[in-house]
């Protein structure tokens, strides 16, 4: 209980080890000193609140917002001292916010808690006391033997015991966790792997050790101790050996593993955690301005209150004779009175302050993030993806991009690989018909025959189809035996599944040519070379990763010899050959990559007896290690990969995505630059930055690479600072590689940065994941701060996408961590045009007015109120009737404003399309800057003033406006100015819409009805529970005037004719691009966000009538922009 207790607060302390040791079925020692270690129960929690901590919680996180915040403390004053209005006032619009959030919040949490007991209720069975007992997930403790059958997903992170299969092998796919269909083999040690029955799992003497959790899925470093006999056998364990929480088990019967870590201590739980928040342009703009506004606040409260007391400094004024004061008010002190009155006068002026801008804020972008996902432009119909939005909080900030950091493969290339070209042993070879053919000659073999191949052409291809962990799937068998239709291995009943697509290219690729990798059981490859089989023991697989560049597996082949396959990148393989062609080979792989082909290169070497014995003792070591594990394999793997004979290169393609190169032009010609991150080498990048248009072929092309030293690197930085200067007429574009980059940065970063600033393109080769990361922090923090927006495919980007202000994943063939990472995702490149250009820009003009517009309304309505200071001497006395402050902000102006956020299109989606240029007009938060805030302000402050002062100059002189000669009061008066302000401000937001829908029509005309009713009924009628009612017929009377409706018309009229002669001239004398594309906007009578408010069927119809019209304006018009053919087509499902 007091454990509980403790976790619930958030101060149950951590491991204290960094390992963890688990006892396979909790059999822990008899004897000796020992103290148990305590786990995380497997518990999944998502959710953020329990029963017990969601008022204080919830109430914390939105008190820290500064509005909140404020009005919390303007509360309290109202309650503690005696102030003009009533603590209602203040407290009501709080209590609503606040209320609004909290049941949204609370809401969302229910649903989470909802889905977290059905899967922490799910039925499980797990070994206990020599049998299979079934419980529920959330019961599985660590150490307890879970059983799994086919297809179920695992419970909790297990260490694979055995399976049903005799080498204690089991397949599994991470779908749900990285993307990734294809089958992965994970493996047991062979001492358990024997334990396949209950009463066998119950007598197994065994002990994991492990690292404590992380959130890496691709790491796991352990070891197992089983004790056999009294013998202790150790065996290491890797990331092959563990099953993950949330992948599902396939093509195996069961399978038993050991729970090693459970509940929110699972890689899938640790995974899912927040990621930093990210806060938009408009959001920091937003709390500038409430600051200011706090500071007009302060300014007014300060300058009323010495303004009283100096008002007070005549006798007559400070005590009239109609309000005497009491001794206490005469002897009480200047200084508590003078607090309290500055304090009245600042609840009084609070509402300047719009308490209901964030959450009006909230649910545009909540609700505004729903177009991205019913856009069909931006549908992938063959891969059945939609757009996703992971967060809606930068939805505006798709309008302010200025730098765009893509990877390359699988962004803006398919990531489908065709095998095209190989070298092997200094020859070039292509495929030809399903034969390898040397370049230049033509196919000598008639088809059915068998070609030969040399030693050489042989020992390569077998290389070629061993060294992979390609897995294989069978449609009507889980096992290998399998006979081949064909001699040279085809079977329409085999397929291969591979997480990287150049070695499932590759392996196809062996596959036609004649060599056939047929299955792998764990201990076994197999090949079929033209029919023949031949079984290589596997002995060792050396993995791939980022920083070699390369894998290897090390083979007994049927003869007995060791020996050791490798591929990988060239600069990764070519430094540590020996032997073998590899002047020729180096200069066909750049042949290759000229092409815009993906290249590896293959190597081979021989180990004698004593050699393996070495290399499988260090392996050994290195693997059992449980500290500094990646560390010791590296060196290893280093002392191993050497001293190799070069066998050839391959080439592989990779073709570019649709339509990637009119997008980079479109991205250009909004003003946004484009950098390319990738890991291939130099020559591959360059060739298809070329294809692509991110190079153009008239840009000088300056490079940067292959630096060694800082100076060198520093003088080459100022060869191209001046090129660059003197040829500034031309465009010019960057190549950079990886250890340039680093040499850049250390010492030049300023000089660096220049460069690349004035370069239209820049190309990044060779670079690591963090370097990706890096680049982008770089050109984030400089002086500048450029809003930089970064897409990606695979795990390597996700380092880049979080690090950018917003980051976007690729559904691509390279798994889902991109996705899961990212800020949104969709499938093909290419929809970045629209999203940025069209999305974007409708976001931040609707969000940027909804701001302004807000603070607008809200100087309008407080002026007023300090202006009437001055005519009542400054004792406090409000110009609005108390239910009025109240409602202004939440009911008499909410709606139209939010419809506005929700719908506005300046200009017409094709339009933005056609003319990207017109992304530049919004670019650099233009919509908030400090001048447009303070035109938005100043525009507040003279309507204000006409309200006032216009109400005042037509009824203030003369009070008997009505016909009876009976006179109004300083209600009327108050009334008069809040009605004409109601209505102004409303008509001032219709005058900035530009696109009209009929909600717009409804809310807006709809809220002036509404208000007038409202007054009619709270005026009209004497309400019992109200303590007074000052109110009483007072709208009534007001309405009854003739001359108040003169007024209310006189006044409306003074303060909107500005607004429309100014609009007026500013459109026809000096417009701006987006006015003058305005005409467009009339070639289609219905926008898109209208017809995703229709039903379904109707708006199909809708989208027919719509095509039509398109056609015949086209036919009639010949007018280019409507030739592109993306057509914005938005539904609401």
């Amino acid at each position: 209980m007091i454990r509980w207790i403790r976790q619930q607060l958030g101060v149950d302390p951590p491991h204290q080890s960094d390992t963890r040791t688990v006892y396979i079925a909790n059999k822990f020692p008899q004897h000796g000193l020992y103290t148990p270690q305590r786990f995380a129960d497997n518990r999944i929690i998502s959710s953020k609140y329990t029963i017990w901590n969601f008022v204080p919680k919830n109430l914390f996180e939105q008190f820290r917002r500064i509005a909140n915040f404020y009005f919390l403390i303007i509360f309290l004053v109202q309650l503690m001292i005696d102030t003009p209005t009533s603590p209602i006032t203040s407290g009501l619009p709080l209590f609503f916010v606040i209320t609004v959030t909290a049941i949204k919040q609370g809401y969302e949490d229910w649903l989470r808690h909802k889905a977290d007991n059905e899967v922490n209720g799910a039925p499980v069975f797990v070994v206990r006391s020599g049998s299979l007992v079934q419980t529920r997930s959330k019961n599985i403790r660590v150490g307890d033997i879970v059983r799994v059958a086919k297809d179920e997903t695992f419970p909790a992170d297990l260490v694979l015991l055995s399976s049903d299969r005799a080498e204690g092998t089991c397949h599994i796919t991470t779908t749900s966790l990285d993307g990734e269909t294809n089958l992965k083999t994970h493996y047991s040690v062979p001492e358990t792997a024997v334990s396949q029955s209950v009463s066998r799992l119950e007598s197994l003497q065994a002990v994991v050790e492990c690292q404590q959790p992380e959130a890496d899925l691709y790491r796991f470093v352990g070891r197992i101790t089983v004790t056999q006999q009294g013998e202790e056998i150790v065996r290491p364990l890797g990331p092959e050996n563990l099953l993950l929480r949330g992948a599902r088990l396939k093509n195996t019967k069961e399978i038993f593993g050991v729970a090693v870590y459970t509940g929110m201590e699972s890689k899938m739980a640790l995974n899912y955690k927040c990621k930093s928040q990210k806060r938009s342009a408009v959001e920091k703009s937003m709390n500038t301005f409430l600051i200011i506004y706090l500071g007009i606040l302060l300014f007014e409260a300060i300058l009323s209150t010495i303004l009283k007391y100096a008002w007070q400094a005549e006798n007559k004024w400070d005590e009239p004779f109609y309000n005497e004061k009491t001794d206490q008010e005469r002897n009480s002190s200047q200084i508590l009175k003078f607090i309290s009155d500055f304090l009245a006068f600042l609840v009084l002026y609070n509402f300047i302050i719009p308490i209901s801008l964030y959450v009006t804020v909230e649910l545009q972008k909540f609700l505004g993030s729903f177009f991205i996902g019913w856009d069909l432009d931006l549908y992938h119909e063959e891969s059945d993806q939609k757009a996703q939005v992971n967060t809606s909080d930068l939805n505006e900030e798709l309008g302010q991009v200025e730098y765009v950091f893509t990877d390359k493969t699988g962004t803006l290339t398919e990531n489908e690989m065709q095998f095209r070209e190989c070298s092997i042993n200094g020859i070039k070879y292509q495929e030809i018909n399903g034969k390898l053919i040397p370049e230049g000659m033509t196919e000598d073999f008639p088809d059915g025959s068998a070609p030969y191949l040399n030693r050489e052409e042989e020992l390569f291809l077998k290389a070629v189809s061993l060294c992979h962990t390609v897995q294989i799937s069978y449609d009507q068998t889980d096992g290998l035996g399998v006979s081949f239709s064909h001699a040279n291995g085809f079977s329409p009943q085999m397929e291969y599944y591979a997480s990287s697509p150049d070695e499932k290219a590759l392996v196809e690729a062996t596959k036609r040519m004649g060599v056939t990798f047929t299955g792998s059981n764990g201990e076994n490859m197999e090949i079929k070379t033209f029919g023949k089989a031949e079984k290589y023991k596997l002995l060792h697989v050396l993995e791939f990763d980022a920083n070699r560049r390369r894998m290897s597996v090390i083979l007994q082949t049927p003869s007995g010899e060791n020996v050791l396959f490798i591929k990988g990148a060239e600069s990764a393989i070519l430094p540590y050959t020996k032997s073998g062609e590899i002047d020729k080979t180096r200069v066909h792989v750049d042949e290759f990559a000229l092409k815009g082909l993906r290249t590896l290169v293959v190597a081979c070497r021989h180990f004698s007896a004593d050699e393996y014995k070495e290399v499988d003792r260090r392996l050994h070591e290195a693997r059992t290690a449980l500290q500094q594990r990646e560390e010791r394999l590296a060196e290893v793997f280093n002392f191993i990969e050497k001293d190799l004979e070069l066998l050839g290169a391959t080439g592989v393609e990779d073709k570019l995505q649709d339509k990637v190169q009119e997008t980079i032009e479109a991205l250009r010609l909004a003003g946004i630059k484009v950098w390319v991150l990738t890991g291939d080498k130099h020559e591959t990048a360059v060739s298809v930055s070329l294809s692509c248009g991110h190079f153009h072929r008239t840009m000088n092309i300056l490079e940067l690479i292959q630096q060694k030293s800082d100076n060198e690197c520093a003088e080459q930085l100022r060869r191209l600072d001046r090129r660059i200067r003197e040829d500034h007429v031309i465009q010019h574009g960057l190549v950079v590689d990886g250890a340039s980059l680093s040499l850049a940065l250390r010492e030049h970063e300023k000089l660096f940065m220049e460069v690349c600033k004035n370069c239209s393109a820049v190309l990044c080769c060779r670079m690591a994941p963090l370097q990706k990361a890096k680049v982008v922090r770089l050109l984030k923090t400089s002086p500048e701060k450029p809003i930089t927006l970064a897409i990606g495919d695979g795990a390597n980007d996700v380092s880049m996408i979080q690090e950018a202000h917003v980051g976007i994943g690729i559904m691509g063939k390279e798994g889902r961590q991109a996705v899961r990472n990212s800020d949104y995702a969709f499938a093909r490149f290419k929809f970045l045009a629209k999203l940025l250009l069209v999305h974007g820009h409708f976001y931040y003009i609707r969000i940027a007015t909804l701001v302004q517009y807000f603070f607008y309304k809200n100087v309008c309505f407080i002026t007023p109120q300090f202006l009437y200071q001055f005519f009542c001497l400054f004792s406090q006395q409000t110009l609005y009737d108390s239910v009025y402050l109240t409602l202004y902000n939440i009911c008499f102006t909410s709606l139209p404003i939010l419809v506005y956020s929700l719908f506005e299109q300046l200009v017409h989606p094709h339009v933005l399309q056609s003319k990207p240029a017109l992304y530049r007009d919004i670019s650099k938060n233009s919509l908030l800057s400090f001048k447009t805030f303070l035109y938005w302000t100043l525009l507040g402050f003279c309507h204000a003033f006409i309200f006032f002062f216009g109400s005042y100059i037509l009824m203030g002189e003369d009070t008997t406006l009505m016909g009876n000669g009976q006179m109004f009061g300083n209600w009327t008066f108050g009334t008069l100015v809040f009605t004409v302000m109601v209505i102004t401000v409303t008509l001032k937001l219709a005058l900035e819409t530009q696109f009209w829908t009929w909600m717009n029509h409804f809310v807006t005309w709809g809220s002036i009805a509404f208000y007038f009713i409202f007054s009619l009924f709270y005026g009209g009628i004497i309400w019992p529970f109200l303590h007074t009612q000052d109110m009483y017929f007072v709208f009534v009377q007001l309405l009854s005037s003739g001359s108040a409706w003169f007024a209310i018309i006189i006044i409306i009229i003074t303060c909107l004719f500005p607004d429309v002669i100014k609009k007026v001239f500013c459109r026809h004398l000096q417009p701006t691009s987006t006015q003058k594309s305005q005409m467009y906007t009339n070639c289609v009578a219905i926008g898109d966000d209208f017809i995703a408010l229709q039903p379904l069927s109707r708006a199909k119809n809708q989208l027919g009538k719509i095509r039509w019209k398109r056609i015949r304006f086209q036919a009639a018009q010949n007018m280019t922009l409507l030739k592109s053919g993306a057509e914005g087509r938005t539904i609401g499902h």
